[in-house]
């Protein structure tokens, strides 16, 4: 399956599916109050499933089960488990604004991860991008810290779990991109959502929590948004290169800020908005970076 490079395709979609995943991410932080997160992820992943078999029925894709990479398909899912738990996690404990600048640190990973996976040789200017954005992790640190003093408890562990989730979601990227030259995103995106399934189901004996008639309607939003938002990434990076479309996805800076001031009453401090700021800007020289090599080869 070649691989299109529709910039403007992709870019609509990219922006599309962080909407819905920023959307998602309130009911998320919602139903974490009396779930627990690994619970959260199991019906995230179960009730994706009738939504992407819906929207590929739709789209009249036929046998997206047929794969001839299942173990890639079933490392992709194992990334893509880890980097939700940690969001999830991290989603239960930080303000929404603080938990999204952290996660968009995938970029920075994603340079690093390139190296030994892609061998590529990274220069002293992508290599200062991503100390500028470790800076930026810094500055969210310091100021959650109240001026220098450290960050302990809960919030120092959902700030290093947010910052894990760019490794495992790193990590993903490259596979899913990997993957989109010969599968269709619908055979990603439902391997995906079953495996994921699969894998967060073997905790459910362990974690189960019976929700309440709130907490279902909380689990069927996100699995619905979810579900929907998946497709839309995963198509998105089947259009389009990953390093084009970076930049669009840093809109749920501005969702996540919205939303939590809206839904929650979480004002971000200045701290937390220079470090995303620092972040940002870090990814976009890396991913400006991409684009002139890409050129250039």
């Amino acid at each position: 399956m070649p691989l299109r490079h529709d910039i403007r395709r992709g870019a609509l979609l990219m922006l599309a599916a962080t909407a819905l995943f920023s959307i998602m991410n309130v009911p998320v932080k919602l139903a974490s109050a009396d779930l627990h997160f690994l619970q959260i992820m199991f019906f995230r992943s179960l009730l994706a499933v009738p939504v992407v078999l819906l929207l590929v029925l739709r789209a009249g894709k036929g046998a997206t089960l047929r794969t001839r990479r299942l173990p890639q398909h079933a490392l992709r899912a194992m990334t893509g488990t880890s980097a939700m738990a940690c969001s999830f996690f991290a989603l239960s404990v930080l303000p929404l604004a603080e938990q999204t600048a952290l996660t968009y640190t995938t970029p920075l990973f994603v340079t690093l991860l390139a190296i030994p996976f892609l061998g590529e040789k990274v220069g002293i200017h992508r290599f200062a991008a991503v100390g500028l954005g470790f800076c930026g992790i810094l500055v969210i640190a310091l100021g959650k810290g109240a001026f220098g003093g450290t960050v302990t408890g809960m919030a120092a562990i959902g700030m290093a779990v947010a910052v894990a989730h760019g490794v495992f979601s790193a990590s993903t990227t490259l596979l899913v991109r990997s993957l989109s030259s010969t599968e269709s995103s619908s055979t990603i995106v439902l391997w995906q959502s079953l495996l994921m399934t699969g894998f967060t189901g073997i905790a459910m004996p362990f974690v189960w929590v019976a929700p309440s008639g709130a907490g279902w309607l909380l689990l069927l939003a996100i699995g619905a948004i979810g579900g929907v938002a998946q497709v839309l990434l995963t198509e998105a990076y089947a259009s389009a290169q990953v390093s084009a479309l970076g930049a669009f996805s840093y809109s749920g800076i501005l969702w996540s800020v919205v939303l939590g001031m809206l839904v929650f009453g979480d004002v971000p401090t200045a701290w937390t908005l220079v470090g995303a700021a620092l972040i940002v800007a870090a990814g976009l020289y890396i991913m400006q970076r991409e684009m002139r090599r890409s050129r250039q080869r």
